[in-house]
């Protein structure tokens, strides 16, 4: 595992954990803890992880809107815990992070919903997104990360932090 697969599956436990437990802000610094020690307790993220929680938490109702106008027929509080807090993480790197591809963002969000969520989450989080960047070149709001040339192999997609 990448060590920024690594870190976005601590993020998205934390933001599972959040939401599982009633959204309460407050408690957000014990889940990011408590997913450093279960996952990668010797584990430095560059700051990643409180950078994206705190992106995804700041950007939210954008993040739930752009979720809820993709995903019609799943209202997002019908929505699976695990696969909401996978497409609010997906959605905020492909939407408001300028620094992540937003290919990077779509497969890495896919992997997350194959490896934790149900038998569907991978192609649902799939056309979510795919929608989501669909949009997005229709509206010419491309990210300055994408319009660069390819890098070798994406930084090898993005192996480290």
């Amino acid at each position: 595992m990448s060590n920024r697969h690594l870190a976005r599956t601590i993020t998205m436990q934390s933001l599972y954990q959040w939401d599982f437990n009633g959204q309460d802000v407050a408690r957000m610094p014990e889940y990011i803890a408590f997913n450093r020690r279960e996952f990668a307790p010797h584990f430095d993220d560059g700051g990643y992880v409180q950078e994206t929680i705190d992106g995804v938490l700041a950007h939210r109702a954008e993040v739930d809107a752009l979720i809820e106008r993709f995903a019609p027929n799943w209202p997002i509080d019908t929505m699976t815990f695990i696969d909401r807090s996978i497409l609010r993480l997906g959605t905020y790197e492909l939407a408001f992070d300028a620094v992540v591809p937003s290919k990077v963002a779509i497969n890495e969000a896919i992997e997350l919903a194959k490896g934790f969520g149900g038998e569907a989450s991978g192609r649902f989080v799939n056309g979510v997104l795919g929608a989501v960047y669909k949009d997005m070149l229709a509206r010419g709001a491309i990210k300055e990360v994408d319009k660069e040339p390819p890098k070798k192999k994406e930084k090898e997609k993005e192996k480290d932090v």
